[in-house]
């Protein structure tokens, strides 16, 4: 049965709750849309071509999320998904699942391992049975990406969830999915790493709630960040407006 989809700008996002999300997943690769996203959606056709590619595509951004509740009350998103939310969400589901084995790929040596030390011992099994931090480039080494492939195929793992930021996560996958054999589930998880690893902390629930949590994000890492929130993610607003006037046309 076909997932129910909704337009946002030029990328249909899959309107799922995460319930419904984690009982459908049994395979496919797993991306999920925030303005940084869609912004580079308008201009860059490879980012885009990949992105409809993705089996799911769930809304990571609250501020989507209200933006689609006020002007769609009758047809609305039904949750806001974030990577942060899912992948400790599928972790727990999947718990006394032994046929789910996961490898993380990214953060720095230290933040990955414990990462993977925090949701083996929350879960209570190894479900995370491999880790690797990549280095700086790694995505521009063909070396690199191979010695990447081979631990993953030798690893027992079922599941890759990668977190290096995008679009640089979304572009490994997409390249190399086609050679990880014994991966089933591909998740594109950017921070969750660190998240899991305590080296970030997730900004209050009452922040979230309220849109805010890019402010949150902005304040642990404003050089890395600046730009992209204050600059880069401002035209999203005058598009959606845009679009809701019936004005929005696609890039190409």
């Amino acid at each position: 049965m076909p997932i129910d989809e909704i337009a946002i700008l030029n990328c249909q996002i899959h309107n799922l709750s995460q319930q419904e999300l984690l009982e459908q997943l049994t395979q496919g690769v797993v991306v999920t849309p925030n303005i940084d996203h869609l912004m580079r959606l308008q201009k860059d056709p490879e980012f885009h071509r990949l992105y409809t590619q993705a089996d799911y595509r769930v809304c990571d951004s609250r501020i989507i999320f209200m933006l689609c509740k006020l002007f769609y009350p009758k047809r609305h998103l039904k949750a806001q998904i974030t990577g942060s939310d899912l992948f400790p969400a599928f972790c727990s589901y999947h718990k006394k699942n032994t046929d789910i084995k996961i490898f993380l790929l990214g953060g720095s040596e230290e933040s990955v391992k414990t990462a993977a030390h925090n949701i083996n011992a929350s879960n209570g099994r190894d479900i995370v049975c491999d880790y690797y931090s990549p280095p700086f480039g790694f995505e521009q080494s063909d070396a690199e990406s191979e010695r990447i492939i081979q631990r993953i195929s030798q690893s027992e793992a079922t599941v890759l969830a990668v977190g290096v930021g995008s679009p640089k996560q979304e572009n490994w996958i997409f390249k190399h999915k086609e050679r990880l054999t014994n991966i089933k589930i591909h998740f594109a998880i950017g921070a969750t790493i660190e998240f899991q690893s305590g080296s970030l902390k997730r900004s209050p629930q009452w922040m979230t709630k309220m849109g805010l949590e890019w402010l949150y994000r902005l304040c642990q890492e404003p050089k890395r960040l600046a730009k992209r929130y204050l600059i880069d993610d401002l035209p999203f607003l005058w598009l959606y407006t845009k679009q809701r006037l019936g004005l929005y046309k696609k890039p190409w």
